[in-house]
């Protein structure tokens, strides 16, 4: 595998889950390709229709305003717009539209990132899978154990009576 350029762990932090998908912000994306995320924002507007929907759309503010709590990032200052969220689609589109050696060489390093991370997804599904079996055998290994305790520490069925009873009548004679 070639040197990587960035960090796999610089990329990884800047990929957030929002509206259920993992999505990467175009400041982030611009920082890691060197361009300007204006310069990349045209880009992108130059080819918006390589762009649907379920590739990039616009953060809406309580979307924002999560983010910024999550990533802890100061309100005052900064950008007049809502940045746009880049599936990973839609970052697998920005290589069509970025035209440089280095857009390319990260685009291939983000790609390998979120393919590690589909695995890693999988793999912890994997993983739950097999500890939701072992539960299942173990609850019944363990349900025979707690049959077999609370048989022990039952009462005892009552004593059957030995000997013979004589019936007079309609009376039962026991001593």
């Amino acid at each position: 595998m070639a040197k990587e350029i960035i960090p796999q762990e610089i990329i990884e932090s800047k990929i957030y889950i929002i509206r259920g998908h993992k999505v990467m912000l175009d400041s982030d994306l611009a920082g890691l390709y060197g361009v300007t995320t204006k310069n990349l924002n045209k880009a992108v507007a130059r080819n918006l229709e390589s762009f649907p929907a379920d590739f990039m759309y616009k953060l809406k503010a309580n979307e924002l305003k999560n983010l910024r709590f999550q990533i802890g990032t100061s309100r005052w200052g900064g950008r007049r717009y809502s940045p746009y969220a880049f599936t990973e689609n839609g970052v697998s589109m920005l290589s069509s539209v970025l035209k440089s050696h280095r857009a390319r060489e990260v685009n291939i390093q983000i790609m390998r990132t979120f393919t590690k991370l589909r695995e890693l997804l999988n793999t912890h599904a994997d993983l739950r899978r097999k500890l939701e079996e072992m539960e299942k055998k173990y609850d019944y290994q363990f349900k025979v154990v707690f049959d077999a305790i609370k048989n022990l520490i039952a009462d005892p069925p009552p004593a059957r009576k030995i000997g013979f009873t004589a019936k007079i009548g309609n009376h039962n004679l026991r001593p």
